[in-house]
């Protein structure tokens, strides 16, 4: 215990700063019980704890207060320095906790005291009966309430809203520690209050609560700090996991961006806003057609785990309470822009309307394609994009392999757009999901499993049944964990390999955010064929070919892309079952390129070659130039482009004749050179550019050089400048493409293993696609039929990089605009490239009928979820977001110049009028 007489006696020359307004604090001070100026809050809360006189867990109580109390006592600047030295008791004056004359005043700002204050408190009160005898004057706690509010009052316009919050820290505690008496009866004596404001000296009895407390010996200070300690670590990790469970995108978003614990968060996803209606427009193609699109496996396992484990696998999200939703409901994939789909058409008309299927406009159903081939189910209800790869059989050992589930074309190549509630549904155009945040959402989905207390109990349960042995539990686990050692691992040396390597402009190679609505596909192919499926293969060293994501691009549309004799934006790849089936392994399709096994196993795979045509049949139609009515002339078959959805969505979206003629004008004058006359006029059909190809033609579009057009150039230069190397077991020949295709130019490499990008893709997808022909003993009639043999999987002869100019069929349904999706409407692309803006948010948001794309604010803050395209700065531009080039800004008289194609329009109304008529392509 203290001994009274160890405490050193009043000294009221003890100084005290008039920085510190408040009475006890001040007494304290002059008391000696804390120093007069820094004072660690764990000896503050202390001390005024003891003083009290509670104990136990009121006492514990009455310490967090006050330590919560001195925390902020001298502001929010002040925290940090708070938690590591103290309250800092001479600068309380105009902190906080400062009234600024919107109190009790009985304390200068020169730190005397007025008396005249003291007879004003008093007279709030009345005669109060002393507990030791006699009687005294005072206040109660109702009467101390009346007095700080009329101080509130009497400070007017001065006092701030917090001020009634700050008075219960101050008065009535003071009124709890030094009162007298008990309940309603307790009073604060105003002599008790004179003492302590003038001679800073508290009154005897909270001197004997302080000093009668026990001193503790070290060892129980020790004890006690590390208590606290522990006590500390458990309540942050309480809060941390409140906060990563129920608030995990506010807290991804204070973490740095690059390192490990930020990749442990699920990346945020934009909310899904309730659909009151959806529609399937119509294209030529019937709803079987259209649902065996969606779900018709081309023999992909993009996903890293088999089928029925996809369907096990829970939401990589923490809940306390409850346990998280599946990874495979289509409300969750809805959230990275998938479009949910039915799970079969043959069901009622209710089932179809919600999934937009029973529009009430349709009158008519096109002929059937897909009755004729294998059937294509989606029994669990997957969004459109996903299907199930059954039959599926190792191409390196030849044992049968659970089923895999992966994506297709349509995952991709359908779009939608919203629009107050209503979504406008299309295949064969630009997808709006986000499929590297479906990546890292699966690979955590797997790290959770795995490491998450409970999740791999329900996930085996799933998978194997409850009654499923230890013994197979164990295996379970085994595979799955090895499964995601393989995707950290490889994440991994992706990161190191790309961070060693430089741009062909010579800047260092990193990603770039690709986000909704855009993908890197060429380098995405090229890094899983030329590394990872050898990586998957055992062979070892061909990381180095990996190459960052830099080159992302919107998904380009493919309505009548079969008759284009390039279907890519940079003209690279005639073939059509070579672009398809590049697609396909890009997409994970498994591949053996093992020199384990029998050499005669080389180049299997689990791509599906034959419907890749079928898929290829449905697009391209019967021949426009044969058609069943000669006397009709020319038209495509196939798959259509969407029409402008104006019977579906209201007034904004109804066409103007008046100026849907205007637009014809400038369309011809200043588009049709490039993009070709509209569709559905002769001068279309009678083009120089429709070539001979067989026993048919193929239209080879405008193409205009990169210098030319001047829009990003990262795309355009993927195939060309980026290097491959390859084991020499494969006995990858370029050289190849020659013989079997007799191509107008060389297609040798200079090196036996290191070869063009796009020599060696196009190479091993002919090696691949011949390898599944010759093992499915195709006839060589069928063998014909697929390759489309007139269209020869030969370079480009064009002598310098490019992009294509397609025929603007159904442009409307295709923003954001130019290759590389940098442009969000119509109006922007014809606005001059400087004025258009060089950032904006993408995800699920409403489409504009007027500027006929996404309607961009300036500064525009993006949603929870949404993903930001930005082109950089000038000094530091972002590599593949240019949103230069293409641009309408030539002035009368000026010379040609590169990036510039087109005049300046007149003003806004002259773009209106091309951009109604663009609507109605």
């Amino acid at each position: 215990m203290h001994d009274p007489a160890s405490k050193p006696p009043l000294d009221p020359s003890i100084q005290v700063s008039p920085n510190n307004p408040c009475p006890f604090l001040r007494g304290l001070v002059g008391e000696g019980f804390v120093e007069g100026g820094t004072v660690p809050l764990g000896k503050l809360s202390e001390t005024i704890a003891n003083a009290t006189g509670e104990t136990g867990l009121k006492k514990a109580s009455a310490r967090l207060q006050v330590r919560g109390v001195a925390l902020i006592a001298n502001g929010l600047g002040h925290i940090l320095k708070s938690i590591f030295s103290g309250a800092q008791l001479d600068a309380l004056r105009g902190g906080p906790l400062d009234k600024r004359g919107a109190g009790s005043r009985i304390l200068g700002v020169d730190g005397k005291v007025n008396e005249d204050e003291i007879a004003r408190f008093a007279s709030f009160g009345r005669t109060y009966t002393d507990p030791n005898g006699g009687s005294e004057p005072g206040l109660n706690a109702s009467e101390i309430a009346i007095f700080m509010r009329d101080n509130l009052k009497r400070a007017g316009s001065a006092a701030r809203w917090y001020y009634p919050l700050l008075m219960k820290f101050e008065w009535p505690i003071l009124l709890k520690i030094i009162g007298k008496g008990t309940g309603e009866d307790r009073y604060l004596s105003v002599a008790d209050v004179r003492t302590l404001f003038n001679e800073r000296q508290l009154p005897a009895r909270i001197n004997q609560r302080l000093v009668s407390q026990p001193i503790l010996s070290t060892c129980q200070r020790v004890v006690r700090g590390a208590l606290k300690l522990a006590a500390l670590m458990i309540a942050i990790g309480l809060v941390t996991l409140v906060a990563v469970a129920e608030f995990p995108n506010q807290v991804r978003a204070v973490l740095p961006q690059k390192g490990i614990l930020v990749n442990l968060l699920p990346p945020p996803l934009p909310a899904v806003p309730e659909t009151k209606a959806a529609f399937w427009l119509e294209q030529n193609w019937s709803l079987k057609d259209r649902h065996w699109f969606h779900h018709a496996s081309q023999g992909t396992a993009t996903f890293p785990v088999p089928y029925e484990w996809f369907m096990a696998l829970e939401q990589p999200r923490l809940h306390l309470f409850s346990k998280p939703g599946m990874i495979k409901e289509s409300a969750y994939l809805e959230r990275f822009g998938f479009i949910p789909s039915p799970q079969s058409i043959q069901t009622d008309t209710t089932t179809l309307r919600r999934f937009g299927y029973a529009n009430v406009y349709e009158t008519t159903q096109a002929p059937d394609w897909s009755s004729r081939w294998t059937p294509a189910e989606n029994v669990d209800g997957l969004p459109v994009g996903f299907a199930r790869m059954t039959g599926v059989v190792d191409p390196a050992t030849g044992r049968r392999e659970e089923d895999k589930i992966g994506l297709t074309c349509a995952a991709c190549h359908t779009g939608q757009i919203h629009y107050q509630g209503v979504d406008v549904r299309f295949d064969g155009g630009p997808a709006m999901t986000d499929l590297k945040k479906l990546e890292l959402s699966t690979g955590l989905s797997i790290a959770y499993t795995l490491y998450v207390p409970f999740r791999f109990q329900r996930f085996a349960d799933r998978v194997l049944g409850p009654d499923a042995s230890k013994t197979d539990r164990a295996a379970l686990k085994q595979k799955l964990s090895a499964i995601g050692t393989f995707l950290i691992d490889w994440a991994k040396t992706q990161q190191k390999t790309v961070e060693s390597k430089k741009t062909w402009n010579g800047r260092q190679q990193q990603d770039t955010e690709e986000g909704f609505g855009r993908l890197d596909a060429l380098n995405r192919i090229g890094n899983q064929v030329f590394s990872q499926d050898l990586a998957l293969s055992g062979i070892k060293g061909f990381e180095k070919n990996l190459h960052a994501q830099d080159a992302p691009v919107s998904y380009p549309a493919i309505w009548t892309v079969p008759w284009f004799k390039f279907a890519q934006y940079d003209a690279s790849i005639e073939q059509p079952l070579i672009r398809n089936a590049g697609e396909a392994l890009g997409v994970t399709a498994l591949l053996n390129l093992s020199d384990a096994y029998p050499e005669e196993r080389l180049w299997r795979s689990s791509v599906n070659i034959r419907t890749l045509g079928w898929i290829e049949d449905m697009l391209r139609g019967p021949d426009p130039f044969k058609p069943a009515d000669p006397s009709a002339g020319p038209k495509f078959g196939g798959l259509l482009a969407p029409k402008w959805p104006s019977q579906i969505l209201g007034d904004a979206w109804r066409l103007k004749p008046d100026r849907v003629e205007r637009g014809r004008a400038i369309y011809a004058e200043m588009c049709s050179g490039c993009h070709l006359p509209a569709m559905d006029t002769p001068a279309f059909w009678s083009s120089k550019h429709w070539e001979p190809n067989g026993d048919s033609k193929v239209l080879n579009a405008v193409t205009i050089p990169l210098k030319e057009i001047n829009t990003d150039p990262e795309q355009s230069l993927v195939l060309s400048n980026r290097i491959v190397d390859v084991p020499g077991f494969l006995k990858v020949n370029t050289a190849d493409l020659q013989t079997w295709w007799q191509c107008d130019i060389p297609t040798a490499s200079k090196s036996p293993n290191e070869m063009v990008y796009a020599l060696g893709l196009m190479t091993v997808v002919d090696l691949v696609a011949r390898k599944w022909m010759d093992d499915e003993k195709v006839p060589d009639a069928e063998r014909a039929k697929i390759w489309n043999l007139a269209r020869k999987n030969c370079l480009n002869p064009a002598p310098d990089p490019r992009y294509r100019a397609r025929p603007l069929n159904g442009i409307w349904a295709t923003a954001p605009y130019l290759h590389n999706g940098s442009v969000p409407s119509l109006y922007w692309l014809l606005k001059p490239a400087s004025e258009r803006p060089t950032q904006f948010c993408m995800g699920r948001r409403d489409y504009d009928p007027v500027t006929v794309g996404f309607a961009v604010t300036a500064n525009e803050t993006c949603k929870t979820g949404e993903t930001q395209f930005s082109a950089g700065s000038e000094k530091d531009p972002i590599q593949g977001n240019s949103v230069l080039g293409h641009s309408f800004e030539r002035k009368e008289g000026e010379p040609k110049r590169d990036g510039v194609i087109g005049r300046m329009f007149k003003d806004d109304a002259e773009r209106y009028d091309l951009i109604e008529y663009l609507k109605t392509l």
